[in-house]
């Protein structure tokens, strides 16, 4: 891992974000070592070389402190988009813990994903976040077992891990959850699958899940993948290409089919999965605030 300069961090206010009803993004790190075969952040167009070496940004705490006290307005603070905020210099380093300690400090929220256990660490500091501002964690799980996980997810988690994690912030009355994206076309996109992610995630006590039944493939992402399928799904590239030739979005063929069944289980177990329905369940008894201007 290296050290870069940055300039800012925090992105300006949104208001009303549909993803997750965030207001703010924020990034410490720029790429990612999970080696995910199907992430999309690989893409030229982020311009992110050298996608699996992670960088930190040296002076990211002294930014964000700065940053989250010039805002006029509190809000809930995005991270995990584009890399994760957990990779393992993480545990060395702690900037996203200090991040979190300083959204504490001035009294924002936070939104997280990842697909790392070391968020159980900063349970604490979540805790007291979300006495003052909403607290949402999302978790990806992309397959129901571990095998299969480390063929596309090598170096994240193993499944059963992120299961258990889920589990131990939800004990501690953190509103987490699943994002289900990628569902990988003639992969994951199966009804044993799927009912298995759903089963798990009820018994580790989910709040929601929320699905992608396809994945996106664009310029140098793409070819990664269909190297990735080369080396561990052999003759699936071709399906690939027959199926969705150069298309962005790579929708499972099943995709109504499955849709059908996870709703279909979630409304049984009373797992939300509608965004409107997640914002107002981890939002629910927050107000907006409006920071004082000095």
């Amino acid at each position: 891992m290296e050290f870069i300069e940055a300039k800012s961090i925090i992105s300006n206010y949104t208001n009303g974000d549909a993803w997750f009803g965030k207001n703010y993004n924020m990034n410490i790190y720029k790429g990612c070592c999970h080696g995910c075969i199907y992430c999309d952040s690989r893409s030229e167009c982020y311009h992110v070389e050298n996608f699996d070496k992670v960088r930190a940004k040296s002076n990211a705490l002294a930014l964000i402190a700065r940053e989250l006290k010039s805002k006029r307005r509190t809000g809930v603070i995005g991270t995990g988009a584009m890399s994760d905020p957990y990779n393992p210099f993480e545990n060395k380093y702690g900037l996203t813990r200090g991040a979190l300690e300083l959204i504490d400090t001035y009294r924002y929220g936070v939104t997280i994903a990842t697909k790392s256990t070391l968020i159980k660490r900063d349970i604490d500091i979540l805790k007291s976040i979300k006495r003052h501002s909403p607290v949402l964690i999302k978790i990806t799980v992309t397959a129901a077992d571990d095998v299969l996980c480390q063929k596309i997810e090598p170096n994240a988690a193993a499944t059963s891990l992120r299961f258990s994690a889920i589990r131990e912030l939800s004990n501690n009355g953190i509103f987490t959850g699943i994002l289900l994206m990628p569902v990988l076309p003639f992969i994951t996109d199966n009804e044993k699958s799927i009912s298995n992610i759903i089963s798990l995630a009820d018994e580790n006590g989910a709040k929601f899940i929320y699905p992608a039944f396809g994945v996106t493939l664009r310029q140098n992402q793409r070819d990664w993948f269909y190297q990735k399928l080369d080396e561990h799904f052999p003759n699936l590239k071709q399906r690939y290409i027959n199926r969705f030739g150069n298309s962005y979005e790579c929708q499972s063929p099943n995709a109504i089919d499955l849709w059908r069944i996870f709703k279909n289980e979630c409304d049984r177990r009373g797992i939300l999965y509608n965004m409107e329905d997640i914002i107002n369940g981890y939002k629910q008894g927050y107000g907006d605030n409006q920071l004082s201007l000095f």
